[in-house]
């Protein structure tokens, strides 16, 4: 009996405190959500799976190294950091691509006419402190 009781209590305190509990919250939010395709969405790649992959050119050679992948808050488009250059880690250059500009040919990360040369020409990114 003093279970019963004991719940009954607490539920009844939920069920009063709940509603002031959620209008305690402030404004109102909207969220606009997109349906996804689940079954498409499992044929991509993970980040996971993606950071570290080597980036080849049409020509099967290596010209990097997937580093990171950035979202700004402004861009929509996702962005590559590529490892380029460099020995063991040392001296590697950090650039950043489109991630757009990347396919996916026989499972590997490729980047369409680049080469070594013209990753390192340009702009070193750095990481924001």
């Amino acid at each position: 009996m003093i279970k019963l009781t004991a719940f009954a209590f607490t539920a009844a305190m939920a069920a009063t405190l709940l509603p002031q509990a959620v209008l305690a919250q402030g404004v109102p939010q909207s969220v606009v959500l997109t349906r996804v395709d689940p079954a498409t969405l499992a044929t991509g790649y993970r980040t996971s799976k993606v950071i570290g992959s080597q980036v080849v050119n049409e020509a099967g050679e290596n010209v990097g190294t997937i580093d990171d992948l950035i979202v700004t808050p402004t861009n929509k488009v996702p962005f590559a950091v590529l490892s380029v250059g460099g020995f063991l880690g040392m001296d590697r250059k950090l650039v950043v691509v489109p991630t757009s500009s990347l396919a996916v040919a026989d499972k590997k990360m490729m980047l369409r006419g680049a080469t070594k040369e013209s990753l390192l020409a340009l702009p070193e990114f750095k990481y924001a402190s």
